[in-house]
């Protein structure tokens, strides 16, 4: 009986290796007929799998759980917002692979390596933890990353297949609004050849790509061209009579009424307001409001607005409102500060970085235009139209949501005069502006004459700054804007 056992364990030996020959030698054929007569007719059975004998070489990857990495400023959780990819997709390095928004900003999360997405962790508005598994990546460069990544073992892969992925798994280089159009277009940028430095892949690179596989003639980029501006047109007297001017009516949306209560959770960017509101409390705020003429600067702005137009930047009152606000904080550096925590200390701050309250669909943010003391009006109204933009579509980063010194909240482009501005810390100053009304005033002759009428309101942390400072602010602010002409003087 024991000498039966060895034997069967030594022909089970004997299968595996004459498998493994076979296997070695013959991987590329359907079936294999045995030569081995020795073992042809015992009624043995092999433990080795079907898979040796297809027709292709076998490989087993690997599978890396890709956490969801520190994003910085005290991030602990994010919501997931939109999937750039699905189970099953091929993925290279850098290629965007979700969109994740914090209490602060939305970010694009790319990826480390090359492989194929094998599972997503998170359904979209899920709350993804940061060093948690955001998803599983099959990939085999994964030697230098082992130890820090929790690697599992994963399914075998053909050869073949392998081979293809490697191909299309290298190194992609291409910019965010690049990326965005691949991602639109359903094109990935693995199968893109890039014509720029390094390989890099370019806008014209996608477009042409589009082009070969739709088969349309797609226009090039528009370069920018500045023209000069056209002459004003005489306003025709008949018209000006018969066509009345219609005034604008607020647009509002249908409501369905469902007579239920529904709750949700505080997220996004609506818990950043909780927490930077409550920490608003504490400040002591002291408030100051003014009326300002602003006939001036209604002309000039629309002396310039063609110019600007035909340069390709929409040029409002904003680009005026903050550089009449840097010129004040160099004479009132105090309002561009910030205290800590036990207001023990002062920083003040050199550059002026000017938030500006902007209303999206995703709720209230406050990106800022950095350096406006450096900045031209034109250069103010050319990062001020890359902001809107920006938030409107949802992609500010925490770049610019961070590191603002004073803010400056337009409340005239949805109604209201006069507000009371709620200062954001560690700032120390913030104000906000009506909307401009045409109203009756008298004229230095005694004479009521059309005058186009902003309302201010300030609100300072009265723990470092004290009434008489915010009014003479305001004032020279105010100078400013009904003597726009007054600004040349300060201008660097």
């Amino acid at each position: 009986m024991a000498s039966m056992t060895a034997l069967r364990g030594s022909f089970r030996i004997v299968g595996r290796v004459i498998c493994g020959h076979h296997y070695r030698a013959c991987r590329r054929v359907q079936s294999i007929k045995s030569d081995y007569p020795v073992i042809k007719n015992l009624p043995l059975r092999y433990s080795v799998q079907c898979r040796f004998f297809r027709s292709s070489t076998v490989t087993s990857g690997q599978i890396v759980q890709f956490k969801l990495s520190d994003i910085g400023e005290g991030i602990t959780e994010v919501t997931v917002k939109e999937w750039y990819v699905k189970e099953g997709d091929s993925v290279s390095q850098f290629d965007s692979i979700c969109e994740v928004q914090s209490d602060k900003a939305s970010v694009t999360i790319t990826s480390r390596y090359d492989g194929v997405i094998r599972k997503l962790y998170y359904n979209i508005d899920d709350i993804a933890f940061v060093g948690k598994p955001l998803v599983d990546i099959e990939t085999d460069a994964v030697k230098d990353v082992a130890s820090e990544e929790d690697v599992v073992e994963a399914p075998a892969v053909s050869h073949e297949e392998q081979t293809h992925q490697e191909i299309k798994g290298h190194k992609t280089l291409a910019t965010p609004a690049v990326r965005r159009l691949a991602m639109e277009n359903n094109i990935k940028l693995s199968e893109v050849v890039g014509t720029g430095k390094d390989g890099r892949i370019l806008k014209e690179d996608i477009l042409d790509y589009l082009s070969k596989q739709t088969g349309a003639i797609l226009p090039p980029s528009p370069e920018l061209e500045i023209i000069p501006p056209p002459p004003k047109a005489e306003p025709s007297p008949v018209l000006a009579k018969t066509e009345p001017r219609v005034a604008t009516k607020p647009v509002t949306k249908p409501v369905v009424f469902t007579g239920k209560d529904r709750t949700e959770p505080v997220k996004g960017f609506q818990k950043a307001m909780v927490k930077t509101m409550s920490a608003a409390l504490k400040i002591p705020h002291f408030g100051y409001c003014d009326e300002i003429d602003v006939s001036q600067l209604v002309q000039l702005r629309q002396d310039l607005k063609a110019s600007s137009e035909a340069r390709g930047i929409k040029l409002s009152f904003m680009p005026f409102f903050l550089k009449a606000t840097s010129l004040g904080l160099l004479q009132y550096p105090v309002l561009n500060a910030s205290v800590d925590e036990n207001c023990q200390n002062i920083t003040y701050k050199a550059s002026h970085n000017i938030g500006i309250a902007m209303d999206t669909q995703q709720g209230l943010i406050v990106p800022n235009v950095k350096n406006v003391q450096s900045l031209s009006i034109f250069e103010i109204a050319a990062e001020l139209n890359r902001l809107q933009t920006l938030g409107s579509t949802g992609q500010l980063g925490t770049t610019e949501l961070t590191g603002g010194t004073f803010t400056l909240s337009n409340i005239g482009t949805i109604g209201g005069t006069y507000a009371k501005p709620v200062i954001m810390p560690p700032e120390v100053a913030i104000g906000a502006v009506g909307k401009i009304q045409v109203l009756p005033r008298f004229n230095s002759k005694g004479e009521v004459t059309k005058a186009h009428i902003m309302n201010v309101s300030w609100s300072a942390d009265h723990r470092i700054i004290d009434g008489a400072t915010m009014s003479r602010f305001s004032n020279l602010w105010k100078s400013y804007l009904e003597n726009p002409a007054s600004m040349l003087l300060d201008l660097k």
